[in-house]
């Protein structure tokens, strides 16, 4: 097979594989997809301790890949770290740091912001957004800590283009369900997104990376990073995310439909 050329056609390739991988294979997988930055200085000897396999393991599944062995894999991972630090790096004018835990802040902010749209995949983007542009009904789910960017997601649409009609049972969520949810992911939401899928219902994921539990049910995933400083959690891109998400879809319906005929819009707390 052709071996992946670049870190987002591995996350690509993974992604197609994860249903139907082994749990020890499936480990591997899931910490090449949710730390590309530890992956690309991680030894093998290390990588093999975390999730619990046999360095062999990590071998062949690099192999399995199209790759010759697990540093092809952390070479895909650097190339990538190196093309987002580019990112990060382009600003028209620069900020002076206010200095101390806010310099700390702004700092990891920009980068969240340059990382996520300088990773976000067109395709993916495009689709999530004809999706709900062409339906007729769109559900938004956010539970606890993804509750705000639910909310911000929800009130961008209804704003914008959508009617707003409260559904209180997941059974009565028709056209397009928009899931938000980051680690630690709301056991909640990923059922949610299950029960759609199985219902033929096209699933919208807001998350972090490609492994989380969303992307298996999605129709479209769209990522955000979500590191925050200190070890805690920042929602900053991934509200910013929802923010144009709601912008683009605006623009892909227009604004000349009458009130009685827009989507109805359910949001889930």
């Amino acid at each position: 097979m052709t071996p992946p050329g670049s870190y987002q056609e591995l996350t690509e390739l993974l992604r197609g594989r994860l249903p139907k991988l082994a749990a020890g294979q499936r480990r591997i997988a899931h910490l090449v997809l949710a730390d590309p930055e530890g992956t690309a200085h991680r030894g093998i000897t290390e990588a093999a301790r975390l999730v619990e396999v046999n360095e062999s393991s990590i071998t062949r599944f690099a192999n399995s890949l199209g790759l010759s062995g697990y540093p092809d894999l952390m070479e895909l991972c650097r190339v990538w770290l190196a093309e987002q630090a580019q990112v990060a790096r382009r600003t028209d004018e620069p900020v002076e740091p206010p200095g101390g835990l806010l310099s700390a802040t702004l700092e990891q902010e920009q980068t969240n912001l340059a990382r996520t749209f300088g990773r976000l995949d067109r395709a993916s983007w495009l689709h999530a957004v004809a999706l709900l542009a062409d339906a007729d009904d769109v559900h938004v789910l956010g539970l606890r800590g993804s509750a705000p960017v639910a909310a911000l997601l929800a009130r961008g649409l209804r704003a914008r283009q959508f009617g707003a009609c409260l559904v209180d049972e997941l059974p009565r969520v028709t056209g397009v369900l928009v899931a938000v949810s980051v680690r630690r992911y709301a056991a909640d939401t990923v059922r949610a997104v299950e029960y759609a899928k199985e219902r033929g219902v096209p699933v919208v994921a807001l998350t972090d990376n490609a492994a989380s539990p969303l992307v298996e049910y999605a129709h479209a995933a769209l990522f955000a990073e979500v590191t925050g400083v200190g070890g805690t959690r920042s929602l900053t891109a991934l509200a910013a995310l929802a923010q144009a998400l709601a912008r683009e879809v605006a623009l892909r319906r227009g604004n000349s439909a009458p009130e009685d005929d827009l989507p109805q819009f359910g949001f889930y707390y």
